[in-house]
């Protein structure tokens, strides 16, 4: 197909091509060639890139930096398209120069063989050697099949891909945008942090400090005994209140026993019914399980206050290097993934350089998904 179609391009811009050499020193008529020219190319293009993608599995994304061609056909300027469709017919006519040498090896291999019943052979050895001879051919042309096949895809990235300075930058741009969500994130953890302590600890203590100085002050023992005994309520209530903010700072149990163990717990104390299945043979690494945890751990926290579900299912499984995570819920659905919440998770996945996907149409039900490398 590719040599089919490099022939047609071949015969399509051969005239625009012999016009172009007229005027090349006009530039209003070089421009009125170019026009022509370029959709020719552009409409190449797009038949080649189809053709990759469909037979051999050749996506090419865009430069970066890459200006749209004029009208919009394609997400490449106009000069590396006519460059690239300009590269691709000789590659083309290679390939079906190949491809006639496979046919004509096939040719003498079944001559080879069904040559006997059709025509007198005198020298029969020479018809073996031709049968071994297309044999021969056959396998070099399949070689250069192949061959063809991967300069196709290189030939495509050379001219149409981002470069190697390209993919430098966006990953430096990458890098630099995950290290500033990781810090907002590091700062929205401190803010609700603050949070915590002032509007539950810090008013329960008060409240504390204010029972026993009315117990102090009261002159009746009855009644300094009952706000002694609210004094101790109080207290009991700010130091559970206390390791509830200090369990989502981070879990102990993560270090003392392991992310099974700690994502255990966080089953235990969920309100709804949370099934964990864990088939992780081999421990990631600290951070791995860190950030797995707190996903987890702010996913499930969220079903809880918004999705109105009744059941929770988490699932981790570590496949090579890769540890894959899903929280899925049967609520109603509807998740913002640009909310507070998931981007603040978003951001934590990011910071391994992993990849973080939210699935909550409305009506339900909602799937959260994170892969970290762990290799």
């Amino acid at each position: 197909m590719g040599s089919l179609t490099a022939l047609a391009e071949l015969t399509l811009a051969l005239l625009p091509a012999l016009a172009l050499l007229l005027v090349l020193a006009w530039p209003r008529g070089r421009r009125a060639v170019l026009r022509p020219l370029g959709a020719l190319a552009d409409r190449a293009t797009r038949i080649e890139l189809r053709r990759l993608d469909r037979f051999l599995g050749v996506r090419i994304p865009p430069p970066y930096d890459s200006v749209p061609s004029p009208g919009g056909v394609l997400p490449y300027d106009r000069e590396r398209v006519i460059r690239y469709a300009a590269a691709r017919i000789p590659l083309g006519l290679l390939g079906g120069l190949i491809t006639g040498c496979v046919l004509t090896g096939a040719g003498w291999v079944l001559f080879a063989v069904f040559g006997w019943f059709f025509v007198e052979i005198n020298h029969p050895l020479a018809v073996v050697g031709i049968g071994l001879l297309g044999i021969f051919g056959i396998i070099l042309g399949a070689q250069g099949v192949y061959g063809t096949a991967l300069m196709e895809g290189w030939l495509a990235r050379r001219f149409l891909g981002p470069s190697p300075q390209d993919l430098l930058e966006r990953r430096i741009a990458q890098l630099a945008a995950s290290r500033a969500e990781v810090m907002d994130a590091v700062n929205d953890e401190r803010r609700r942090i603050e949070r915590d302590l002032h509007d539950g600890v810090q008013q329960r203590l008060v409240a504390l400090g204010m029972l026993l100085g009315r117990a102090r002050r009261s002159r009746d023992p009855e009644h300094a005994d009952r706000l002694l005994l609210q004094a101790h309520e109080e207290s009991r209530r700010a130091l559970t209140e206390l390791r509830e903010v200090a369990w989502r700072v981070y879990p102990t149990v993560l270090d003392e026993a392991g992310l099974r163990a700690a994502l255990e717990t966080v089953a235990e104390r969920t309100p709804l019914p949370v099934n964990v299945e864990y088939e992780v043979p081999e421990p990631p690494a600290r951070q791995v399980e860190t950030v797995a945890y707190f996903v987890v751990s702010e996913a499930v926290t969220n079903v809880v206050k918004h999705s109105g579900a009744t059941r929770i299912t988490v699932s981790l499984r570590r496949a090579g290097g890769t540890l894959s995570l899903r929280v899925s819920d049967d609520g109603s659905g509807g998740a913002d993934p640009s909310g507070g919440g998931l981007t603040g998770l978003a951001s934590r996945v990011a910071a391994l350089d992993g990849r973080f996907g939210v699935h909550s149409p409305p009506g339900g039900p909602t799937t959260i998904t994170a892969e970290l490398p762990c290799a």
